[in-house]
């Protein structure tokens, strides 16, 4: 590294965001928080897209302006009226930021859109109720005036989930309905209301005994990288993962009842660790996104929270092909289940190696020594969660297998621990690197294990015709009959039809290699189009017949949600395409 690069540094925002900014709509989580780039991804941002440090002296527009279009609203005011008088006036808002904040997500398109000063697809009015009371007079109403109702929870989404494309009314989850209904110990359950946020959820069971007069504290196991910023709502209706999921599950393995407030009336599903009383209505609702019914409150299995019992690991395969034999290998050995387990592929674990800081310290220096190359070799990193002696024993079968495969033990360096200190953190690289015209997003799918390796390499090909571009990749959430494979991908990009090109030329080679569409972001109105094509038409059927069962006037989630009112546009996969 010469002196120059020891010396300088970009010109990263590390300002506080603006309250009411486009940035502060675009941004991820914490108005004050920031990542900026270590020198040796820097270094890497300017080799592959052949920038220099004179690249990185003037960011673009950072959007700090307040946010100041005036978006018409269509209801009409006697309208607006009726609603505040069901939730009152401190909790109805139409102005132009909160209607934004409540219709666009996380996702990439949202970023870029909004970038632009692109304002489109806004509810009309948005609404914060106090209870399930209020909740079902606000459905009762719109049902009763056909006026299209959107939810929001954490707001999270990357696949336009909430987007209000038919405007009409959001409603906001988050603001007041995030309490406790119950805790039971005996069943080692607890019911809350759909707009509670991971964090505050967390922080409850681990503070049981103080909470409840608990014997011990308890955990929900389910950390998605959106954990911070995401709710219990939006985690059940969109069948999410967290990064624990290989030991504690995805959530719907972790509901055990749950509410709707549809416009057939109240359904809910009965409380029992298992049934076999007909069709399982849970997993028919999980995974509505909203189109079925409002989730009101939903009751999760809870574990027992035992930190000091969690064992860290890592190792270094020469190849992929050997990493993807032990981590199967791993899975279907009946020992038991590792609570994270991720294996990333050449490609990103030579970015991880300069992300985590890992390039150029003697354990880099020893593998090389040892023959583990550049663009060869896969880092594997994870924990085990559970029992004292169930750790201990999982940890032993996991080191004798990765040794049994050639693999070079990292636990010593602690780059899990690295890892686990940045996993909420890295989104914020995002925003560093997008000011300079360097975009990164994410595409992820499940496969089997008989078709791994066909999709990876597949949708790796896809990638790479694009010049100058990083495809990364990494298995997690892992199962003895396969996995999701999680795809990220930087380029230069400014536009967002270019964006949007290589965005579906990816959902197209995922779909042609025969993996599921998403394992766990959820269907949107983003990949939406490609959902019949992967379930078939007789599921889909399905799909249709109970929305007419429960929303005969489609006013819930309208505008493509789950494949259905799907536009021309859509249909023909170039919706939103500028």
């Amino acid at each position: 590294m010469s002196g120059k690069e020891k010396t300088f540094t970009p010109a990263w925002f590390e300002g506080e965001t603006p309250k009411r900014s486009y940035r502060s709509l675009f941004k991820w989580g914490d108005p004050q928080g920031f990542k900026h780039p270590n020198h040796g991804l820097y270094r890497l941002m300017k080799q592959v897209f052949h920038l220099s440090d004179a690249d990185f002296t003037q960011p673009k527009d950072l959007g700090l302006q307040d946010v100041d279009i005036d978006f018409p609203i269509h209801m009409r005011p006697e309208l607006v009226q009726e609603l505040e008088r069901i939730v009152g006036r401190e909790n109805l808002k139409t102005d132009t930021y909160t209607r934004i904040r409540a219709s666009y997500g996380k996702g990439m398109l949202d970023a870029l859109r909004l970038r632009d000063k692109i304002v489109e697809n806004l509810a009309d009015v948005v609404l914060a109720p106090r209870n399930k009371q209020e909740i079902q007079q606000i459905l009762a109403f719109c049902l009763r005036e056909r006026i299209p109702l959107y939810i929001f929870g954490g707001g999270s989404t990357v696949t336009r989930g909430m987007e209000a494309v038919n405007g009409g009314v959001s409603i906001d989850l988050s603001v007041h309905y995030n309490n406790v209904i119950a805790f039971n110990e005996v069943d080692q359950t607890i019911t809350v209301e759909a707009g509670m946020s991971g964090p505050m959820l967390e922080k409850i069971l681990n503070e049981a005994p103080q909470r409840f007069n608990a014997q011990r504290g308890y955990t929900c196991g389910h950390f998605p990288q959106s954990f911070e910023y995401s709710s219990v709502g939006g985690w059940v209706v969109t069948r999410g993962a967290g990064q624990n999921s290989t030991y504690y599950g995805k959530i719907e393995d972790m509901v055990v009842s749950q509410e709707y407030n549809t416009p057939r009336g109240i359904l809910k599903t009965p409380y029992y660790a298992r049934e076999a009383t007909g069709p399982d209505f849970d997993q028919v609702m999980m995974g509505s996104e909203g189109t079925f019914g409002i989730l009101t409150e939903v009751t999760l299995r809870v574990f027992r929270h035992m930190p000091k019992n969690t064992r860290r690991y890592s190792y270094m395969f020469k190849n992929w092909d050997d990493a993807v034999c032990a981590v199967r290998e791993i899975m279907q050995s009946e020992t038991g289940y590792p609570s994270v387990f991720r294996l990333s592929d050449p490609e990103e674990t030579d970015v991880a190696m300069r992300l985590y800081g890992v390039e150029g310290t003697p354990a880099d220096t020893l593998l090389k020594a040892f023959g583990y190359q550049p663009m060869q070799k896969c880092l594997l990193l994870g924990t085990v969660d559970g029992s004292a002696e169930f750790t201990r024993t999982l940890q032993k079968k996991i080191h004798a297998v990765c040794k049994r495969f050639g693999a070079f033990t990292l636990t010593p360096f602690h780059v899990t621990q690295a890892w686990e200190k940045s996993r909420f953190r890295d989104p914020y690289l995002r925003e560093d690197l997008q000011d300079f015209g360097i975009l990164i997003d994410t595409l992820e799918c499940s496969v089997t294990w008989s078709q791994l390796k066909q999709v990876h390499q597949k949708v790796r090909d896809v990638v790479k015709q694009r010049p100058n571009t990083i495809c990364m990749t990494h298995i997690s959430h892992m199962y003895p009959q396969g996995a999701n494979l999680y795809f990220i991908f930087i380029a230069r990009i400014e536009a967002i039809n270019e964006y949007l090109n290589l965005q579906y030329a990816i959902l197209e080679a995922i779909q042609q290699n025969g993996a599921a569409m998403s394992h766990h972001h959820g269907v949107g109105k983003q990949t939406s189009p490609w959902l019949e094509a992967q379930i078939g038409t007789a599921c889909m059927d399905v799909i249709r017949c109970l929305k007419n069962h429960f929303d005969p006037d489609y006013i819930l989630n309208p505008g493509g949600t789950l494949g259905l009112d799907l536009s021309e546009e859509q249909k023909a996969k170039r919706w939103g395409m500028r």
